[in-house]
């Protein structure tokens, strides 16, 4: 890619990621065998976070951990207020088993992956939730077999596996983050890492189209034939975000963070971990085959959602707030 056509990339990305969701959602329903782009998902979401980590400066990373405000607030926001919310809306499937565990699992979960990409395209604190994904990460896995007993019962808990949960730490969080870290430390070294640097930089909006058209085209068809059921699950996840947005800004504002902590509080607080909790859905036993489908269907919802907020979270909190916050 040419490094000049980049500003016409940056300057025109939301409408690229609209077109390639709609190009996925074609493809998946019309063309037979689209579901197996799925084991194409972690890689392309792998080498997006690549991308991502490698344009936060590392050195930015030790203020961030020392944050305790932010941390503070993303940690109550996600543990706190979300469960409240959740156990609010997933009453509406309490009836149906399968639905109700797809909703609990993913709607619990907070992102710790492309909730950073898309949190850098409006102008949020990229390094911040960086520093913040390990302690989303671990809180998740402690906490979330509490809310299924809670939320759900006992014996939904020992049908979910948690290596799934360690097993995508590693590949989507951990070794891209380590390859970004090295490139970082040898760029200043070597010519190779600083062209895998400028390179990476260029990629960075088709790398996000790609992943939305994956992830897309794989499920759409499986969501499509069991839409008559699946249906009940999309006022909650549109619910969910239309909640969790002006939650989140509230959020920001009672912790007093700067405008880039504050749109980054605000996609923590919408965004949920749907590609990470998707094995674990796919590892239940066949009576609850549709509630991988229910986790989906958040992803589909979502992404729309995500789009709409990396043009939207920049007008609810417009830059010139930050002159008066820092004065």
């Amino acid at each position: 890619m040419d490094l000049p056509s980049l500003p016409w990339l940056e300057r025109h990305q939301v409408a690229l990621y609209v077109a390639a969701i709609a190009a996925a959602g074609l493809v998946g329903w019309t063309v037979p065998g689209s579901a197996a782009l799925g084991s194409a998902i972690s890689p392309v979401l792998g080498l997006l976070l690549f991308a991502t980590f490698l344009a936060v400066p590392f050195t930015s990373l030790g203020r961030a951990f020392a944050d305790l405000r932010f941390l503070t607030a993303v940690l109550v926001l996600n543990f706190v207020v979300v469960p409240v919310v959740v156990l609010v809306l997933s009453r509406v499937v309490a009836g149906h088993e399968a639905l109700l565990l797809g909703v609990l699992l993913v709607l619990l979960t907070p992102c710790v992956d492309y909730v950073i990409v898309f949190s850098g395209l409006a102008g949020g604190a990229a390094d911040r939730l960086l520093a913040a994904s390990p302690l989303l990460m671990l809180a998740q896995m402690l906490l979330l077999p509490l809310c299924l007993t809670l939320f759900a019962g006992a014996g939904t808990v020992a049908l979910v596996e948690v290596a799934p949960f360690v097993e995508a730490f590693l590949l989507l969080i951990a070794l891209p983050l380590a390859a970004a870290a090295a490139v970082q430390w040898a760029a200043p070294r070597a010519a190779a890492a600083r062209r895998i640097e400028s390179s990476t930089g260029a990629a960075m909006v088709p790398l996000m189209a790609a992943t939305l058209f994956t992830v897309v085209a794989s499920q759409v068809r499986g969501v499509g034939e069991q839409l008559g059921t699946l249906v009940a699950v999309v006022p909650l996840y549109v619910a969910f975000l239309v909640v969790m947005v002006p939650t989140g800004l509230l959020a920001a504002r009672l912790a007093r963070l700067d405008v880039p902590a504050t749109r980054a509080l605000a996609f923590s607080g919408a965004t949920r971990n749907s590609l990470v909790v998707l094995p674990l859905a796919l590892a239940l036993p066949e009576q609850l085959a549709l509630t991988p489908l229910v986790v989906v269907t958040q992803t589909l919802v979502e992404l729309v959602g995500m789009v709409v907020l990396v043009r939207l979270l920049p007008r609810l909190t417009p830059a010139r707030a930050a002159s008066r916050s820092s004065a």
